[in-house]
């Protein structure tokens, strides 16, 4: 967990839970799981646990981190919070209890918006009902490719206050996208090294179905060998639209 966060949509990052399992295209270069083999060779303690080399890999198996609850009590002033930057919190392992426990420090604290983001929608969509939603909870899905085009029909049937989508990194244009019930679109292309190029049309096509529909939508770099490396314009501008604030 950290006090700030480099990420441009987000102020701060909490991480309840660390380590995760490679679940479709977009996870091929993960910067968490990169990140996770470096802590552990610095000897990070929430990074010592090994996940399946197949999918995973050092310092990045699924751990809980039942401490780390009591990090957004201590944050005095509003934030709007990343949640499970090196994680995924839908994660078939994450006992449903456990998520509660998360889902309660929110509510707790209406002076911060949560942004949650998963992969594992199907999963996000079967248990929504049994979870006490707070309004200053964000949830998201990431959307890589049209494959995964299905995991925006399971975020339509949870009654979060803001629904949003991650395009990123994107990886194909997403025809047959529909933006109903969605408020709002993050999309940018990969980095790091062994990046896979984004095409601007892609881009393109999100932004404007955004402007269409009435959704908010942030781009959020080109990508490249470094975040930077490609900027950030689209069209001769930078896109950093927000969905209202719904926070107390």
């Amino acid at each position: 967990m950290s006090d700030r966060s480099s990420i441009e949509w987000t102020e701060a990052t909490w991480n309840p839970t660390t380590g995760c399992d490679r679940v479709s295209s977009g996870c091929d270069n993960c910067y968490a799981l990169t990140l996770a083999k470096r802590l552990k060779a610095m000897g990070a303690e929430k990074y010592q646990n090994d996940g399946d080399p197949r999918t995973s890999g050092p310092g990045f198996g699924l751990t809980l981190h039942a401490d780390a609850l009591t990090v957004p009590y201590g944050w005095k002033s509003p934030r709007t919070v990343f949640v499970n930057s090196m994680s995924d919190l839908f994660h078939a392992r994450v006992p449903l209890d456990f998520v509660r426990r998360v889902f309660q420090v929110m509510a707790d604290t209406p002076q911060h918006n949560y942004q949650v983001l998963t992969k594992r929608a199907r999963r996000l969509r079967q248990v929504a009902d049994r979870l006490e939603w707070p309004d200053n909870l964000w949830m998201g899905v990431s959307v890589e490719t049209a494959k995964e085009l299905p995991r925006v029909d399971d975020l339509r049937q949870v009654p979060a206050a803001v629904r949003f989508l991650s395009c990123e990194p994107l990886l194909g244009p997403l025809d047959g996208l529909r933006l109903d019930g969605i408020h709002w679109v993050i999309a940018g292309g990969e980095s790091g090294p062994g990046h896979r190029p984004v095409e601007e049309r892609w881009v393109t096509q999100i932004r404007d179905l955004c402007l269409e529909d009435g959704v908010a939508f942030f781009f959020k770099q080109w990508g490249g060998h470094t975040p930077k490396a490609g900027g950030r314009t689209l069209a001769g501008r930078t896109w950093d639209q927000m969905p209202l604030p719904v926070a107390a």
